[in-house]
C-alpha cells in the first residue's frame, strides 16, 4: 500500500467533553495507531464542543484540503464523528470518490482503499437514495392531503428565516445567484435538504419564493 498523508478528524459534541477531553484521546490514539500501522504520515484536526448538526470549521478545513490535494486520506474513529445522517455521509463519500481521496472509518468496514470498503460505501449510497425517495414520497402525500383540505402548499420555506433573509439582501445588493451559493457553501450553511453544497438553482428558487407576496402564495 502506497504511503499517504492522512488527515485525522476528531470531534466531541459538548462543552463538558471539550473541557475534560473525554473521547478526544481515544479517537486520536485509535486513528494515529492505524496511520502508523499503514505507514502513513498524518496530522490531527479537531472540533471540540461542536455539534454534528453543522459542517464544523475544522471538518470544512479538512474537506477543503482534500479537495485541494493537500492530503490523500481522511480518517475518523466513528462515522457519527464525520456525518450527521446517511445522506450527509453519502455526499462526503461521493466527494471522496469524485476527487480521488480515501476515506477510512475505523468502527466499520468503510475504507475506500479496499474493495470491501468501496462496497460498503455503495451500500450507504443506496440507503441514502432510499431515504431521499421516502422523504419525497411523504412530502408528496402531505401536499396532496393539504390540497384535498383546500390548503395552500409551498408557503413555508425549508430554509431558516435568517438564511433566506441573507439570500434576499445579497441578491438585492446585486450579487449573482452563483456567487451567493458559493459563499453559503464556504460558510458551512446547510442546504434545505441538509447537504453542505449550495447550487445556483437552489438559491434562485429560494429568492423567488421569498419574493412572493402572501396574495400570490
Amino acid at each position: 500500500m502506497s504511503a499517504k498523508h492522512c488527515l485525522i478528524y476528531v470531534r466531541v459534541s459538548t462543552e463538558e467533553q471539550a473541557a475534560s477531553g473525554l473521547g478526544v484521546e481515544a479517537q486520536t490514539a485509535q486513528a494515529v495507531a492505524e496511520c502508523e500501522r499503514r505507514g502513513w504520515t498524518y496530522e490531527v484536526l479537531a472540533d471540540l464542543g461542536a455539534s454534528g448538526k453543522h459542517v464544523n470549521p475544522n471538518l470544512r478545513r479538512a474537506l477543503d484540503m482534500l479537495d485541494a490535494h493537500q492530503a490523500d486520506a481522511l480518517m475518523v474513529a466513528k462515522l457519527d464523528r464525520l456525518a450527521r445522517s446517511v445522506r450527509h455521509a453519502a455526499a462526503i463519500i461521493d466527494d471522496a470518490t469524485r476527487t480521488g481521496w480515501a476515506l477510512v472509518v475505523l468502527d466499520n468496514a468503510l475504507d475506500l482503499t479496499t474493495p470491501g470498503g468501496r462496497a460498503m460505501a455503495q451500500m450507504l449510497a443506496t440507503f441514502a437514495e432510499y431515504e431521499r425517495e421516502m422523504i419525497s414520497s411523504r412530502t408528496k402525500e402531505a401536499l396532496a392531503a393539504r390540497k384535498a383540505r383546500g390548503l395552500h402548499n409551498g408557503r413555508k420555506s425549508a430554509i431558516p428565516a435568517g438564511v433566506l433573509r441573507r439570500i434576499v439582501l445579497d441578491r438585492d445588493a446585486g450579487r449573482s445567484f452563483d456567487s451567493i451559493a458559493r459563499t453559503l457553501t464556504a460558510d458551512g450553511v446547510l442546504t434545505p435538504t441538509g447537504l453542505d453544497t449550495w447550487h445556483e438553482s437552489t438559491v434562485r428558487r429560494a429568492y423567488a419564493s421569498a419574493a412572493r407576496t402572501p396574495q400570490e402564495a
